[in-house]
């Protein structure tokens, strides 16, 4: 065989092999839609989500036990969501914030008998209370240091989490005077219409987000077991303009021209 022949032969086999290593390192796994799915992509995104799932095992308890400063993470802008409006049987102070715990509801008051409804959730057996408080202060992705009743109960809770997504009072919280129980997110939206908490009022990040922009420092907030006079159906007496008290006033009657006189 021609030296020719052999290097011709060499730099085929060559880039045969270079073609072959590149297939391979972007071989296709599937298809996303319209869009090829190459398993390079597969196995970097396998190799993100398991570095973040070793950090999240890193900031999480061990033996029960939890580092006492902990990062609470990334804090992600939230958009505000309203939530359904529903309609009152009684008149109440627009502006006033009703909590009722056996509905797992939060009802902030809107003028002409309706309030926005929010679900939550309320404290578990034990640790209920009714009453009422002002909002004393309200806080953008707080820092959470549970109270010494808490430590107790779990020796092994941390002495404070900053603000972030792994904080449990989530993107926001709403202060009730000088207690230790907030209105506040969750990062844990699964917890959301359970009797879970140590006295505190948990909501979506979304809906404590909307909530915060129409409450302020000084915002009345009533704790009760039971609001039931709540429908989610506009009343019947709303669908007519006016009452029987209420009719229009009649046109007045036309006017007779007065004759000139002659």
């Amino acid at each position: 065989m021609s030296t020719y022949a052999k290097h011709l032969i060499a730099t085929v086999i060559g880039a045969a092999s270079l073609a072959a290593g590149t297939v391979s390192a972007s071989a296709q796994s599937g298809w996303a839609g319209n869009a090829p799915v190459f398993q390079s992509d597969v196995e970097a995104k396998q190799r993100a989500d398991e570095a973040a799932k070793a950090a999240r095992q890193k900031s999480q308890a061990v033996n029960g036990v939890y580092p006492k400063y902990m990062d609470g993470g990334g804090k992600p802008e939230v958009q505000p969501q309203k939530p359904p409006v529903v309609y009152l049987d009684n008149n109440e102070q627009p502006g006033t914030i009703i909590v009722a715990t056996a509905e797992r509801k939060l009802y902030y008051i809107l003028p002409g008998k309706q309030a926005y409804a929010y679900p939550i959730s309320v404290g578990r057996v034990g640790f209920t209370w009714t009453g009422t408080e002002k909002i004393s202060n309200i806080v953008s992705w707080p820092t959470w240091t549970p109270p010494p009743e808490m430590r107790q109960r779990q020796p092994g809770l941390p002495i404070t989490v900053s603000g972030g997504v792994i904080n449990p009072l989530g993107a926001k919280a709403l202060y009730l005077g000088n207690t230790i129980y907030r209105i506040h997110g969750t990062n844990n939206e699964r917890s959301i219409g359970r009797a879970s908490s140590s006295g505190c009022f948990r909501m979506m990040n979304e809906h404590v987000t909307h909530l915060a922009t129409l409450a302020h420092v000084g915002t009345v907030v009533r704790v009760m077991p039971s609001y039931q006079k709540v429908s989610e159906s506009a009343p019947l007496s709303s669908l007519f303009s006016f009452g029987a008290t209420d009719e229009p006033a009649a046109a007045p009657a036309p006017q007779k021209k007065k004759k000139k006189a002659i």
